[in-house]
Formats: structure tokens, sequence, C-alpha cells
């Protein structure tokens, strides 16, 4: 800005210069450990955002393809979420199945007459974002993290538990690695079943470790081999 500002005769020189860049957040790389987890579960409320939270922890999807979910979206039969390409990042279709406890969040959100979106009340899908997160840090009381760190914790104890990376990816939908270049070109399957499994597995994993929290006992879901 100051650049311009100068080359536009508006200052004569540039108080800034030299000013490092600032330093990343370390809440980007930050992977949640079990009872953090176990934590914000708690700590989500009942209201739309609270859903989304949990709707996120669930399925590893990115917060703009939850909180602007729409209810034409869902297949209750086939449980799974159908994003359209024009909905998706790599602005790829997208099918997400939905374990048992993502469908129960969804069953517990009511619709609103008239309203073709899941969340929120306004144009659009849901907003208030910060406000709704400064409100939840408030109650679980966790060092610095973002929505995202739910994605990357997700996939970080899917791979944990023994899920394949390629599988982890096609949950996230991603397009590196196995899905890039040549390989993505031959290689067109979207492990509709291997996803399920993984996410149902993810899911019972985390009613474990929300069990636990709670001091309750829940018996674990082996993976399908």
């Amino acid at each position: 800005m100051f650049a311009w500002a100068i080359g536009e005769g508006l200052v004569e020189a540039n108080p800034v210069i030299g000013t490092n860049k600032a330093s990343e957040s370390k809440s980007r790389e930050r992977v949640l450990s079990d009872a953090e987890l176990a934590a914000i579960w708690k700590a989500a409320p009942d209201n739309d955002y609270g859903r989304i939270v949990k709707l996120l922890m669930l399925t590893a999807q990115r917060r703009e393809e939850i909180g602007g979910l729409a209810w034409s979206e869902i297949d209750r039969t086939g449980k799974l979420i159908a994003l359209p390409s024009g909905r998706t990042k790599n602005n790829r279709p997208h099918d997400v199945p939905l374990s048992d406890p993502a469908m129960a969040v969804l069953e517990s959100t009511p619709p609103r007459e008239g309203r073709a979106l899941v969340f929120g009340i306004g144009k659009g899908g849901y907003s208030g974002w910060s406000r709704s997160k400064e409100a939840l840090d408030e109650s679980a009381k966790l060092a610095p993290w973002t929505l995202h760190d739910l994605r990357r914790s997700a996939a970080t104890r899917m791979a944990d538990l023994g899920v394949g990376p390629h599988i982890v990816e096609a949950v996230l939908n991603h397009v590196s690695g196995h899905k890039s270049g040549v390989a993505g070109i031959y290689n067109r399957s979207t492990y509709a079943e291997e996803k399920r499994a993984a996410l149902d597995l993810w899911a019972s994993h985390l009613r474990i470790a929300i069990a636990a929290a709670e001091g309750t006992n829940v018996r674990k879901l082996h993976r399908r081999a």
C-alpha cells in the first residue's frame, strides 16, 4: 500500500519497510486430542452452530460445505450428503457418507418453513461464525483452535486408526496423491464403501472419547476389512 502511495506522490517514505511478515498462528497446524474433541463436543450448544461443529467433527468436511448445506443435498435413505460440483472447493461432486451419529445430528435439526438451507436464517447459509466460536471457546476452555482443525484432526485420527491414505483423501475430497495426474485419469473409483467404513470407524472412536470424558463406557466398533 505504501509503495503505491509513494508512486502516487501521497507519501515520501514507506514507514513499514523491513517489517517481518506476521507469523501464522500455530493453530493452523493443530491436531486436537481425543480429550479436546470430547470437550468441544460437550461444549457445543444446542443450536445451528453446535450442530455444524458436530457435523464438521464427524464428516471432516469444510466449514462452508456444512454451513451452506441444503436439505436437497441430504439423502436420508442412502445416509449421505451429496455435494454438487458448485459447492466444493475443487469443483468436483462429492458424496459424504453419514454415520449414525451424523444422521442423529441432522435429525435433531428442525427445518424452517420456506427455507431450503439446513442452517441459518438469513440470505445464504449460516453466518455469525466469529461470535459463535467465541462463545464456544469460553465454554470449552481449550488452547486456541480453529474449525479447520476439526477436519485435520479427523483425517489424522482416521489414519491412526488404520484407514488408508487414499481413503482419507477420498473422504476429504482431495485430488492430490492417488487422484492427481495420470493416476487420476485411470482411477475413477469414488471409494464409496470404504469412505463409509472410515467415517463409521471415526464416529465410533469419537463416541468412545466422548463417553470416556463423561465417565461411561462404549464398545469399540472394529474396522471392516
